[in-house]
C-alpha cells in the first residue's frame, strides 16, 4: 500500500515534468525541456548532442505515457501521475531510470561543453535549474551527485539519483 504521504511527495513532483503548467504531462513538457536545455548551452538543435537531446526527451515521454497514461489520451494528469505511475515506479524504480537514461545521458552530454566526458556540479545544477529545480536546492543534489569530491558527476549518478527521487519515500 502506498502512503499517502509519499503520494503526496509525488504529487509535488508532478511539477518537475509539467513544464508549462498547464495541469497535465504531455510529450510538450518534454520537447520544451530539451528546448530550455539546449538554450541554456548555446546547443543548436540541429546539432549531434541536439537531436540527441530531443530523441532522449521523446524516449522519456513514450516510457512515462506507457507508465502512467492510463486513459490513452497522450497526457498525464497528476491524479494519474499520482495513482497510475506510483505503484509501478515504486515497484520497478530500475525500469523508471532505465526510461529517463536517454534523456538524463543527452542532458549531460549537452552539459560537458568542453566534450571532456566529464560534467561539473556547476553544470550539472544549471540542468536541474532549466528542468525547474529550485536553485538552492539543485545546488545541494548536484554537489551530492559528486561523491568522489572531484568536482564532476556520473550518468550512472544522476540516473539512480533521479530514479530515487521520483521512486523511494524519504
Amino acid at each position: 500500500m502506498v502512503s499517502s504521504e509519499y503520494e503526496r511527495r509525488i504529487a509535488a513532483r508532478f511539477a518537475t515534468f509539467d513544464q508549462d503548467g498547464n495541469g497535465y504531462i504531455d510529450r510538450e513538457d518534454f520537447s520544451a525541456a530539451a528546448k530550455v536545455l539546449l538554450a541554456e548551452f548555446g546547443t543548436p538543435a540541429r546539432s549531434d548532442k541536439g537531436q540527441a537531446l530531443y530523441i532522449g526527451a521523446e524516449a522519456f515521454w513514450q516510457g512515462m505515457a506507457g507508465i502512467a497514461d492510463r486513459d490513452g489520451d497522450q497526457r498525464i494528469t497528476r491524479e494519474e501521475f499520482v495513482t497510475g505511475a506510483v505503484k509501478r515506479l515504486r515497484d520497478n524504480p530500475d525500469r523508471f531510470a532505465e526510461i529517463a537514461r536517454p534523456f538524463l545521458h543527452a542532458a549531460l552530454a549537452v552539459a560537458d561543453t568542453d566534450d571532456d566526458g566529464k560534467v561539473t556540479v556547476d553544470d550539472t545544477a544549471r540542468v536541474l535549474v532549466r528542468l525547474g529545480v529550485p536553485r538552492d536546492t539543485a545546488r545541494t543534489a548536484a554537489a551530492g551527485l559528486d561523491a568522489d569530491g572531484d568536482g564532476t558527476v556520473t550518468e550512472d549518478d544522476v540516473v539512480t539519483a533521479f530514479a530515487r527521487y521520483f521512486t523511494v519515500p524519504e
